[in-house]
């Protein structure tokens, strides 16, 4: 798999830089090199490149104004450059796969290179479920449903989130899906409990549902998504409904209303 890839700073030097330490990883290939924001949002829409390190700080256009004159085109992924920590939150909010700092250290770009590899392949992965179900669509209409209902195995489950950022307490925390135990909706806002920690999720719960492997995730009553893999025990309670006890000792309640989740567990 070839990462195609623009590198976009108005520093000449910052790119040199930055395409040194690139030279060490084979699977990646600098397409193009832009000096400015318009520079780089014509590049990116001609060249459609896998991803895009891209300075935050440039005159005129800068790193989040390429981002937000992307919006109509489907994105790369973008990697922020920049010499401030404190745009960090920022760049996450924007949807960035990771940011780096001046001068960018090898160690950290190895890391960030780990995280687009795997970002690309579930990309791709969906891709190539997106053709099968076009095909399919002519020839065997039913099993585009079988796929949509579940039945695309593996590759129907790269579509889903491996790994969540969470902007709590002024902080950038990324968590690994498999770690969250439980999820609380309070309004717009989603607490995330992961055994040890609790963090803030500004999100609906029906947007966060559509990130989570259904397989794993259920929601047990209106305000309560539960990891099924984390369910320890079931205890019957009155008028059909009962309580999930998960790892950490926690205890959920199920409604009557999502008594058919509880059914994956005593049958």
């Amino acid at each position: 798999m070839t990462i195609r890839t623009i590198l976009v700073d108005d520093e000449p030097l910052a790119i040199q830089g930055l395409e040194l330490r690139l030279q060490a990883h084979e699977d990646v290939e600098i397409i193009d090199k832009c000096m400015n924001g318009r520079e780089a949002i014509r590049s990116i829409k001609t060249h459609k490149p896998d991803l895009v390190f891209l300075d935050v700080q440039m005159p005129g256009f800068d790193g989040f104004s390429v981002v937000q004159g992307l919006l109509e085109v489907e994105p790369p992924l973008f990697v922020f450059v920049t010499a401030y920590s404190d745009h960090a939150i920022r760049a996450f909010e924007a949807q960035a796969m990771d940011y780096l700092m001046k001068p960018v250290e090898e160690a950290r770009l190895a890391d960030t290179l780990d995280r687009v590899r795997q970002r690309l392949t579930e990309k791709r992965g969906q891709a190539e479920v997106e053709k099968l179900k076009g095909v399919l669509a002519e020839v065997a209409p039913d099993a585009v449903q079988d796929m949509s209902d579940g039945g695309g195995g593996e590759l129907a489950a790269n579509r889903f989130e491996k790994l969540i950022n969470i902007k709590d307490r002024g902080q950038i925390f990324r968590v690994d899906v498999d770690s969250i135990e439980r999820i609380d909706a309070a309004g717009d806002y989603m607490c995330i409990y992961t055994g040890d920690n609790t963090l803030i999720l500004r999100e609906t719960m029906k947007d966060l549902e559509k990130r989570l492997d259904p397989r794993r995730f259920q929601r047990v009553h209106r305000s309560t998504i539960v990891n099924l893999d984390l369910v320890k025990q079931v205890k019957p309670h009155t008028n059909g409904e009962c309580f999930l006890v998960l790892d950490s000792g926690a205890q959920v309640k199920v409604s009557r209303s999502y008594r058919d989740v509880v059914a994956r567990f005593v049958h």
